[in-house]
C-alpha cells in the first residue's frame, strides 16, 4: 500500500545498517579527541563546508569488495584540560602519597610526544636520539615537579625552556671530549650553522671573512670558534696509527729534550773540568755559574781582564776539543 505513495516511501526509515554515523563519532568505544586537535588548512579540511556552505558529503567508508577501511590517525596534543586537571589534583596531594606518584607518572606520559619532538631537535649532531630522547625526558620531569597550574600557563610553554635547555646542557658537559668555555661552545654552533647556510648559497665553503660578516663577529672570533671545535672529539694516543699492527700514535710522537741534552754535556765535562787547573776552573765557575763579567773576574782572581779573556778562550777551546774526541 504505501509502494504506490511517494510520500509515504520517502518516509520510511532506511535500514540500521545504512545509517550514517554521527559526525565526530569514532568506532565503538573510542573517542576522539578534538578540542586539542591541531587545526586544519582549508586544504586538509575533511567534511567541512564546500564553496556554497553546503556539508561535503562524507567519504565512502567501503573499500574495494565491501572491505571496511579506516583513516589513520594522528597523535594528538594531550588534552590540556585533562592535563591541566590532573595538575591541580598533583599539587593538592602530599609528598610519596602513591596517588601523587601514579598522576605524576601519568603526566609524564601524556608528554613524552613532546619530549620526542624537541629531541628530534637536536638529531645529528653526534649524539644518538635515543640519549637526548633520555636527557630529555629528564627535563620533562622536573617541568612535571615544579609545575605551577595556577599561573595560568599552559604546561608545553612553561616546559619547553627546561626540556631544551636540558639538552644543551647535555651536549655542553658530554659531548666536549675536552672542556672548553661555554662561550666557545656556542660559538662553535653558530659557525656550523653559518657554514651550511652559506655553503648552499654561494655553493662552496664560506671564507673567514663571510662567516665573520655573516655572524658579525671579528674574524679572530671566527678563528678561535674554529679551533675550539678540535676539542669536540678527540683522538686516543694508545689508538694505533692506522691499522691493528701499526704503531700508537704516541710512539711516533716525540721532541727533542734540551734539558736532557744538558745532562749528558755536564756528565762528559766532570772529568774534563776535573784536569784544569785550579784558576781555569775558578773561573769558569765564576763565568758560567755566577754570571760575572770579566772585568768582576779579573778584580776577583787579580788579574787583568784581558788576560780573563784569553784564559777563557783557550780553555773553551780546550774542552770543546776533547769533548769531539770521546764522541
Amino acid at each position: 500500500m504505501f509502494a504506490d505513495d511517494p510520500e509515504r516511501a520517502d518516509a520510511r526509515p532506511a535500514p540500521e545498517a545504512e545509517q550514517a554515523r554521527p559526525a565526530g563519532d569514532g568506532p565503538a568505544g573510542f573517542e576522539l579527541d578534538t578540542d586539542d586537535a591541531p587545526e586544519l588548512h582549508e586544504a586538509d579540511a575533511v567534511g567541512g563546508a564546500d564553496a556554497e556552505g553546503e556539508p561535503e558529503k562524507p567519504a565512502e567508508p567501503w573499500g574495494p569488495g565491501g572491505a571496511r577501511t579506516v583513516a589513520p590517525q594522528r597523535h594528538s596534543a594531550p588534552d590540556r584540560e585533562a592535563a591541566r586537571a590532573l595538575f591541580v589534583r598533583l599539587a593538592q596531594l602530599s609528598e610519596g602519597s602513591p596517588e601523587r606518584v601514579e598522576l605524576r607518572n601519568q603526566l609524564v606520559r601524556m608528554h613524552i610526544p613532546l619530549v620526542e619532538h624537541l629531541a628530534r631537535r637536536f638529531r645529528n649532531r653526534g649524539e644518538p636520539l635515543d640519549d637526548l630522547t633520555q636527557v630529555a625526558t629528564i627535563g620533562l620531569i622536573k617541568s612535571v615537579d615544579r609545575f605551577d597550574p595556577e599561573r595560568g600557563v599552559e604546561f608545553s610553554t612553561y616546559a619547553t625552556p627546561t626540556i631544551v635547555g636540558e639538552i644543551k646542557r647535555h651536549f655542553r658537559d658530554k659531548g666536549w671530549a675536552v672542556r672548553v668555555p661555554r662561550r666557545l661552545q656556542e660559538l662553535r654552533l653558530s659557525l656550523t650553522t653559518a657554514t651550511s647556510e652559506l655553503s648552499q648559497r654561494h655553493g662552496r665553503s664560506p671564507t673567514v671573512h663571510e662567516l665573520a660578516e655573516h655572524l658579525g663577529i671579528s674574524e679572530e672570533e671566527v678563528l678561535e670558534g674554529l679551533e675550539s671545535a678540535n676539542a669536540y672529539s678527540t683522538l686516543s694516543l694508545d689508538v694505533p696509527d692506522t691499522d691493528d699492527e701499526s704503531p700508537a700514535v704516541a710512539d711516533t710522537l716525540g721532541a727533542e729534550d734540551d734539558a736532557l741534552e744538558g745532562v749528558e754535556y755536564r756528565e762528559s765535562l766532570k772529568p774534563l773540568l776535573a784536569q784544569l787547573p785550579q784558576r781555569e776552573q775558578r773561573i769558569l765557575v765564576l763565568r758560567f755559574f755566577r754570571n760575572m763579567t770579566q772585568s768582576q773576574i779579573a778584580a776577583e782572581v787579580g788579574i787583568s781582564q784581558m788576560h780573563v779573556s784569553r784564559l777563557l778562550a783557550r780553555t773553551l777551546a780546550q774542552l770543546r776539543e776533547k769533548l769531539l774526541i770521546e764522541e
